[in-house]
């Protein structure tokens, strides 16, 4: 059978991870409210700032104070589910609380030369290599930027960015990178040239966004600016927190836990104060330090902890979650990287993580790798069958097929067997032949595989031509932000 162009996961009958106690989760939540009324955060722009005043929350300077029954109405109008819609409505994203996607990760500045193997500064090309391998691959879903565009000018980087993921993909994009006002109405400019017009985007958000708190209770004026233009235009604003345990947030991972809700709800309310009914979502992607090497550690127990926690508080909430999964700190796609991204994926899928970033990231999210996102969308699609659980149904029990072949007979030749048989997941990059071919082919492993399958999938893969016009529309939007931000 073809591949389907996305896979996902059913999240609404399978087991469920959930660490937090009621007891211990209402702790938590109380807990954020304390720091969002008593501390609160910083807010970089003073026109925000003037609005939340107006709206009744207590601004003291840059500091801004949210009580209780604030940030409670607030996250209330954000909407429980909501479209991501891609180009090709194929590849169309409900966010329901009933699918798990996967994504690559994001932004990474190096990249594994995919022919020397080499580590070096990504490029444009590299991230039009990376979009086009993540269109082929199904079990990816919808795509951050997964290297940058190093070679392009830094203020309007990121709408060259999205320039090529429109063009080499018709999978939903979800920007990462447009963190000001210049870039965020340039992209969504663009995003209405490919969708049709500004209510075609409206109801069809082939876009995404979201924006990154500054650790600890920091947000840049540019970046909530960015938020309610994407806002505004009906394309979903997320916001995502990068707390580092030690460095930016407290020890302790109850402390992570507590900072990291307070500063995505705090996010997500001064949006929906200010755009009420904005679809969003809450992002975290805390970690902690290596008391070693200083460097972030990813991969380690309280990662797994912080993603099954998060993804908890976010379902709490009744928000689409997006919840950063697999980033290990291995330098090549190895045993290590295996096992780290292995138990991270099932931690997050069992967590009920809506979006999970994401697949190709080594060394603690610093490169990437096409051969590492290949062997992440493998262990994807093992740990999504596996939590798919067992199926019961009278054809699936199979009482009449065990009493047709009685005691001492087989299933091979069975009308059951042929019915049913594809079910079961296969490996396309594991080896499960014989010791003696496996010799004869030259002892390969799954990295030679995967490198394989890269190959394979870049030589064959077509991805549909953007309508008439719609490329050199692009190239004028992107431009015309160029000629604003000063670029020659």
């Amino acid at each position: 059978m073809p591949d389907s162009p996305v896979l996902s996961l059913a999240l609404d009958e399978r087991p469920s991870l959930r660490p937090l106690t009621p007891d211990a989760l209402a702790a938590v939540r109380d807990a954020t409210l304390r720091v969002l009324a008593e501390t609160g955060v910083v807010v970089g722009s003073p026109g925000i700032r003037a609005r939340l005043a107006e709206a009744g929350a207590h601004v003291d300077g840059d500091r801004v104070r949210f009580t209780g029954r604030f940030i409670d109405a607030a996250v209330a109008l954000a909407p429980r589910g909501y479209l991501l819609a891609a180009r090709d409505p194929a590849c169309d994203l409900p966010l329901d609380g009933r699918h798990g996607y996967l994504s690559v990760d994001g932004s990474a500045a190096e990249i594994l030369d995919p022919e020397t193997d080499v580590r070096r500064a990504s490029t444009a090309a590299d991230l039009a290599l990376v979009t086009r391998l993540a269109d082929a691959l199904p079990e990816i879903a919808f795509l951050w930027q997964g290297v940058e565009a190093g070679d392009a000018p830094a203020p309007v980087r990121p709408l060259h960015e999205l320039r090529i993921q429109l063009t080499d993909s018709r999978k939903h994009v979800q920007l990462m990178t447009a963190v000001t006002p210049l870039a965020a109405r340039g992209a969504v400019a663009m995003a209405r040239a490919v969708a049709g017009g500004a209510e075609a985007l409206r109801a069809r958000p082939i876009l995404s966004s979201f924006q990154v708190s500054l650790s600890p209770l920091q947000f840049e004026g540019d970046a909530l600016e960015a938020a309610l233009v994407y806002a505004e235009a009906g394309v979903p604003a997320g916001f995502m927190v990068m707390p580092i345990a030690c460095a930016t947030a407290p020890a302790t991972p109850a402390g992570v836990l507590v900072q990291s809700n307070a500063e995505v709800l705090a996010g997500i309310a001064i949006l929906e104060t200010l755009v009420p009914g904005a679809p969003t979502f809450y992002g975290a992607c805390s970690t902690t330090l290596d008391l070693r090497t200083a460097l972030v550690a990813c991969g380690g127990p309280e990662d797994l902890l912080f993603q099954a926690a998060l993804a908890q508080l976010a379902r709490s909430y009744g928000l689409p979650s997006s919840i950063g999964t697999f980033a290990t700190g291995a330098k090549g796609a190895d045993w290590q990287a295996g096992v780290e991204n292995g138990l991270s994926g099932l931690v997050s899928l069992l967590a009920g993580a809506e979006m999970l970033s994401g697949a190709g990231l080594l060394h603690a999210a610093r490169v990437f790798a096409l051969d590492e996102m290949v062997l992440d969308a493998e262990i994807f699609g093992l740990l999504r069958h596996l939590a798919d659980g067992i199926r019961i149904s009278a054809d699936d029990l199979a009482v009449e097929a065990i009493g047709e072949v009685g005691p001492g007979g087989n299933f091979l030749a069975e009308d059951h067997t042929l019915a049913h048989m594809r079910e079961l997941w296969r490996p396309r990059l594991f080896d499960r032949g014989t010791w003696e071919g496996w010799e004869a082919a030259g002892r390969p492993g799954p990295r030679a595989r995967a490198r394989e399958r890269v190959r394979a999938l870049l030589e064959a893969h077509e991805v549909p031509s953007l309508p008439d016009g719609v490329p050199e529309e692009l190239d004028r939007i992107v431009a015309g932000c160029a000629a604003e931000a000063g670029i020659a």
